[in-house]
């Protein structure tokens, strides 16, 4: 049977021809997306989502960024989900939004299009035995600006990283910024709990603004654990008693090993766990 998406309201299948050479997603990578974990019948989180997701719209000069809601969002994945046969399963969720029509770089209109893709997503067991086993990426550095922080679908310095950690058959590997500082992982959000503090890169250092980023953050709020949102050198992972990387499909993964340089799992397993029951309560 094929495995359908939803382009721009129609479900086909996935290898559908859905693009032109005209495309602005193709052309200029003139887009952005949202990676979602649906578990339990919903959006994990999914309001913190349609937040970015239309505060990153807004910042682009989207028309219509109001209309990817949360009942519009979710309601397109139940239907998706039911089509592929995936109804009651975890599924990996990604919703790519592009600047519609034509034009040179300046476009003849700001309507969006999208593109929703679900995917079955493997149960995975290593965050309790074994973490990550990671690496610097130096060869190409992300500049910072206040575009760095959203989810683009321009994605060259991630394409030249992941090279560089499929060739050395790392885990994970960490992208410094224009200064040299850690800025995250390939597909990460990075934590540095060194001298019982909990560091993580500052949103001004180029970092994505994730989404467990940020849940990271308040439950460690709420467990009396301060976080310093900082310029980091990467020469903090030498002496770090714990890292670990966040996104809100594998949610809280453990880094084990860096070189020579061995971590433990304590924190970071205080908050895997607390994860597994964490909510927002939400005002009515």
């Amino acid at each position: 049977m094929p495995h359908y998406i939803n382009f721009n309201g129609t479900l086909v299948p996935e290898d559908a021809a859905i693009l032109t050479a005209d495309s602005r997603a193709f052309r200029y990578g003139d887009g952005l997306f949202e990676t979602m974990l649906w578990r339990d019948g919903d959006v994990r989180f999914l309001d913190l989502h349609v937040e970015r997701l239309k505060e990153s719209m807004e910042m682009l000069h989207f028309d219509d960024f109001d209309k990817f809601d949360a009942y519009f969002i979710r309601t397109k994945i139940e239907e998706l989900l039911r089509k592929n046969n995936m109804v009651g399963q975890q599924a990996r969720i990604r919703l790519i939004v592009y600047r519609d029509g034509g034009g040179l770089y300046g476009p003849d209109s700001n309507k969006p299009g999208y593109v929703l893709q679900a995917d079955r997503k493997p149960e995975t067991l290593r965050d309790k035995k074994t973490g990550l086993i990671v690496d610097v990426y130096e060869e190409y550095r992300k500049p910072f600006s206040a575009l760095a922080k959203i989810k683009s679908n321009n994605a060259l310095i991630y394409v030249m990283a992941g090279l560089y950690r499929k060739k050395h058959a790392f885990d994970e590997v960490m992208v410094l910024n224009q200064a040299g500082n850690l800025c995250e992982g390939l597909t990460s959000n990075i934590f540095v709990f060194y001298d019982k503090v909990l560091y993580t890169p500052a949103l001004s250092e180029g970092c994505v603004a994730g989404v467990m980023r940020r849940v990271v953050m308040d439950m460690a709020q709420e467990q009396g654990i301060e976080v310093v949102e900082a310029e980091i050198k990467p020469e903090i992972m030498k002496v770090a008693d714990e890292i670990f990387c966040t996104n809100a499909v594998e949610g809280i993964q453990w880094v084990m090993g860096y070189k020579h340089k061995r971590y433990f799992n304590k924190i970071s397993r205080i908050f895997q766990e607390r994860l597994q029951s964490w909510t927002y309560e939400v005002e009515e």
